[in-house]
């Protein structure tokens, strides 16, 4: 499969100094291998100018996360990476309420398998580089939320459940995650639960101006986003919809803007390779 970061950042500094951190040689086996094709990215089935113009384009194949990045996965990345605990992380990184539900260096009672959240843009490049991938570009998590399936507004169709996905406060709170049924793919809950972040710039005009092979928003190199993430400010994208979306935030088409430094309680990611 396709490794998009090539090597840039073998080894890397997260705080400048001597903590770096290498790339996983291998595929882990909670990683599902998406292949390479085209779709219609977009909807012509939304209010949102900016996201009703479908076209199609190209994505390489890639492997992305069977499921958000856990809170115990998290707690791992801290432990070998201190500057970025809760009680060290740089101002810059976060907006004040970085890990919010955690106590310390320990996640929430009984929620070692669900999603972290309170997690930044920042923070969420950050652990990605500790584990040798990236984050996943608007298109990459787009044509990986659809499944194999066209023009359907949710990664399993175009009809919403309970029993589908964890949405609209009808559970109250995260959940494991691996809870609702997978995608075409293998893929689980990129509707519901937690919104994900993406590499991505935001931009209005993204669907009328991107390239049509291997489309991202900006016009920065993914490469040159992940060796300069610390001294990014503008807007990025998220997508999925979080355990208190609507139904229409959960359309595989929908895209929130936020400033990187954001966190909130259904905020997470899930990182590609």
């Amino acid at each position: 499969p396709q490794n998009c970061i090539g090597g840039l950042f073998f080894m890397y500094s997260l705080e400048k100094d001597d903590s770096s951190v290498k790339m996983s040689p291998t595929r882990p086996e909670s990683m599902v291998s998406i292949p390479a094709g085209k779709f219609e990215m977009g909807s012509g089935d939304t209010e949102s100018v900016e996201e009703r113009v479908a076209y199609t384009v190209h994505v390489d194949a890639f492997d992305m996360d069977a499921y958000a990045v856990t809170n115990l996965e998290y707690q791992r990345f801290l432990i070998q990476n201190p500057s970025w605990q809760k009680s060290r992380i740089k101002d810059e990184f976060h907006d004040g309420d970085y890990l919010l539900n955690w106590e310390g260096n320990n996640y929430p009672a009984e929620k070692a398998n669900h999603p972290v959240t309170w997690v930044s843009w920042y923070s969420a490049v950050a652990y990605a580089m500790w584990a040798g991938k990236r984050l996943p570009t608007e298109a990459e998590w787009e044509y990986a939320a659809r499944g194999g399936l066209s023009g359907k507004k949710y990664p399993w169709g175009d009809m919403l459940s309970a029993a589908k996905a964890n949405y609209d406060r009808n559970v109250g709170d995260t959940t494991v995650v691996g809870k609702y049924p997978a995608n075409g793919y293998g893929l689980y809950d990129l509707s519901g639960n937690v919104w994900e972040w993406c590499l991505d710039l935001y931009d209005d005009d993204f669907y009328f101006t991107s390239p049509r092979k291997n489309p991202r928003s900006g016009t920065n190199e993914p490469e040159w986003i992940i060796n300069n993430f610390i001294d990014i400010t503008a807007e990025r994208v998220l997508r999925g919809g979080g355990w208190s979306a609507s139904p229409e935030d959960l359309c595989v088409a929908h895209r929130l803007r936020l400033l990187p430094v954001n966190t909130a309680y259904d905020y997470g990611f899930r990182c590609v390779q």
